[in-house]
């Protein structure tokens, strides 16, 4: 069932030592922005959201569909819009976090934006249309993400073209973690997940693969570099990447 806006938390904004918060009702941090450096990925969770450019091909970097299901304060879109220039499609079920980000945040206005509920957008997505999916969806509570049962990360497989990746934040000390990536295992197949070293908050990014093809360690090294070469002064240490991707291992 869609969740309804009219029980969907008020947004706040903050700022301290030139970085801009949002907030969804309470002290947790849903998203960031440096004031003066609006392009650069402040979160160190967001930015290894975006490890999931290393399973892309180098040549097919800024090809394609990039969706981002929870806007928060648009770090992502921006960079899939602006830096990528990508086709780039945000859903966000709550409307003040939309009007925020216009206001507070630079949402890009070359960005498609949809108001509405993540599930709901799956359900009429075409088939095989995305290639890189970005998924943060969490609450005021900050605690485990609003959607994460086998239908939503099947339906999220379903949207990815052959070769394309998504990308979720869960939260690795958090008890419903090892029950998160194991549905998401369950969906998309063991060899088909990975995840990378938890940040000191306890975010765990993990991402998985419609039919991807991961090269031998020299082929990732190069695509790192050229991440890196690229976007590492905007805050993607891509071939720190490497050294904290594990694959799935099922307990």
């Amino acid at each position: 069932m869609a969740r309804r806006a009219a029980t969907l938390p008020p947004v706040t904004v903050s700022e301290f030592d030139g970085v801009r918060y949002l907030h969804l009702g309470s002290i947790w941090v849903q998203g960031a922005m440096r004031i003066r450096k609006p392009q650069h990925v402040e979160l160190d969770y967001v930015q290894r959201m975006l490890a999931s450019l290393l399973w892309l091909p180098t040549e097919h970097l800024g090809q394609g569909h990039a969706v981002q299901l929870g806007l928060g304060a648009g770090a992502i879109t921006r960079f899939t819009a602006r830096q990528l220039r990508m086709a780039t499609t945000v859903v966000e079920i709550n409307p003040e976090v939309i009007s925020v980000n216009g206001t507070w945040f630079q949402l890009p206005p070359e960005a498609e934006v949809v108001r509405g509920d993540a599930a709901d957008w799956l359900r009429q997505a075409e088939p095989g249309s995305v290639r890189l999916l970005h998924v943060d969806l969490y609450d005021q509570d900050a605690a485990a993400p609003v959607l994460d049962d086998e239908a939503f990360y099947g339906a999220c497989r379903a949207v990815l073209e052959e070769g394309g990746v998504m990308s979720v934040n869960l939260f690795g000390r958090h008890a419903s973690f090892a029950d998160s990536i194991a549905r998401i295992a369950a969906a998309f197949g063991a060899n088909q997940v990975w995840s990378l070293r938890p940040t000191r908050e306890g975010n765990t990014v993990v991402v998985a693969g419609r039919g991807v093809v991961v090269p031998g360690r020299e082929g990732l090294e190069a695509r790192a570099t050229v991440i890196e070469a690229r976007f590492g002064a905007l805050g993607l240490p891509a071939r720190k990447w490497l050294r904290m991707v594990r694959p799935y291992v099922a307990n």
